[in-house]
């Protein structure tokens, strides 16, 4: 007589899965089996079958089903600022354009609703954790949390006043409440995000090192982006900004450092030795003329390198996929390496480093029993992802983001045949297109 089938929630069909872990692997007819949000088992197809009974069943006869995708940068609600002052330098842009509309339009309203309207778009490309760096941060959860996404909030600090707070320890005060307050929330996570050396002062640098101590958070900071930021460290401080950081003890597995174009070997050598993280923008970095950071240097020193999209002001799309070839593709030409950045390696970059990055690995960032079942799947047998002779070098190097079918976060589907099933497009849109009108009135 069979052996009673086991009973759980729902098996993923698919025709190829790759699990990240072990790195490079890709397993043919597997099925990907949930209960109760957790990953139960990854095996055969055949075998799942005949030893689990699911309440729902998911065929993807041509899809490679991967880890859902981890923006490890972003400044969510700057979506609803999207090409508002394009093709500036850095500095012109954040000082003459984006500061002064953010300090005319940032509050709770404009902080959900952008946030929602990122969350739309990351959901539809696979991404089902991000990592944001903004003003009224309990705004942004409240949309991530209706959503259904996971998130990691920035307790963020700065200098200046804004509508959110006077000064950084305001900002930081803040910060730290809504974490106290939010804390059983599982699918919410914190840094604290210090916003970059130019911003933020000794004596703030001082305290985010002692709370990041006491409260063990990742610090969440802009670092070495551009070289005028070099030099007005210099001038400033007599250091550049990494040893900077350095002094105040902020070195170390709880930094993840955003964007690092502009650095040496020996400063390379440096955050090695320390165990930090990078959040690599290659999209943001390019249209902003900030450069092409060093990534294959990076990886060759045993760095932890995430990938992030930046805001959707500086980018124009928070598209992961997108970014996962542009890093290929780069890290080659850069370092004149044509095994660089492989295929495997990208994908890791965007799924298992982001979330090691967050402190978040022992949760997602891999398909392997135990942790939560948060996934996307990708369409392979399009005009455009055919054929596939490789399923991870056809993700990196042909698909896109339109080809992302379905989408879950803890098991939940999210995204269902490239529809969303929580969040009202049509809702979404009509606030955006309300804030446009409300933005280009200069009100």
């Amino acid at each position: 007589m069979p052996p009673e089938l086991q009973a759980v929630d729902l098996a993923i069909h698919a025709r190829w899965i790759a699990p990240v872990e072990p790195p490079g692997v890709v397993l043919d007819r597997h099925t990907l089996v949930v209960s109760e949000g957790r990953i139960v088992d990854l095996l055969p197809t055949i075998a799942a079958t005949s030893r689990y009974a699911a309440s729902e069943t998911i065929e993807l006869r041509s899809h490679v089903l991967i880890p859902g995708l981890v923006n490890l940068h972003t400044h969510a609600a700057m979506t609803l600022l999207r090409g508002l002052a394009d093709d500036r330098p850095l500095m012109d842009w954040l000082q003459n354009h984006i500061w002064p509309a953010e300090m005319r339009l940032a509050s709770p309203e404009f902080v959900h609703d952008g946030t929602l309207l990122a969350c739309a778009e990351m959901l539809r490309g696979g991404v089902t954790c991000f990592n944001d760096m903004y003003f009224f941060p309990e705004a942004a959860a409240r949309a991530a949390l209706a959503s259904g996404m996971r998130a990691a909030l920035g307790m963020i600090a700065v200098e200046f006043r804004s509508p959110y707070a006077s000064d950084a320890g305001d900002y930081l005060g803040k910060g730290l409440a809504l974490r106290d307050s939010l804390r059983g929330e599982p699918r919410l996570a914190f840094c604290l995000a210090p916003h970059a050396p130019y911003s933020v002062s000794d004596a703030t640098l001082e305290r985010i090192a002692v709370y990041a101590g006491e409260l063990d958070v990742p610090v969440h900071m802009h670092l070495h982006e551009t070289a005028e930021e070099i030099r007005g460290s210099l001038e400033a401080h007599g250091v550049r900004p990494l040893a900077r950081l350095r002094n105040f003890g902020l070195l170390g597995p709880g930094l993840i450092a955003v964007h690092l174009v502009h650095i040496t070997q020996d400063e390379i050598a440096v955050l090695a030795e320390h165990g930090c993280h990078v959040a690599h923008c290659p999209a943001s970095n390019l249209k902003l003329a900030s450069g092409i950071a060093p990534i294959s240097a990076l990886l060759r020193q045993g760095i932890n390198v995430g990938l992030g999209t930046d805001g959707a002001a500086s980018n124009n799309r928070l598209d992961i996929l997108g970014e996962m070839r542009l890093s290929a593709l780069l890290a080659k030409g850069a370092s004149g390496d044509a095994t660089a950045a492989a295929a495997h390696t990208v994908l890791e970059m965007a799924t298992l480093n982001g979330a090691r990055a967050l402190a978040l690995d022992d949760r997602i960032g891999s398909l392997a029993p135990g942790k939560r079942a948060d996934a996307a799947a990708i369409e392979l047998s399009t005009l455009e992802t055919s054929p596939a002779y490789d399923p991870l070098s056809q993700l990196v190097y042909a698909a896109g983001r339109e080809h992302v079918t379905h989408v879950w976060v803890e098991g939940q589907l999210l995204v269902a045949n490239g529809a969303l099933t929580r969040i009202d497009t049509g809702e979404i849109l009509a606030k955006a297109a309300a804030w446009t009108e409300k933005i280009r009135a200069g009100k």
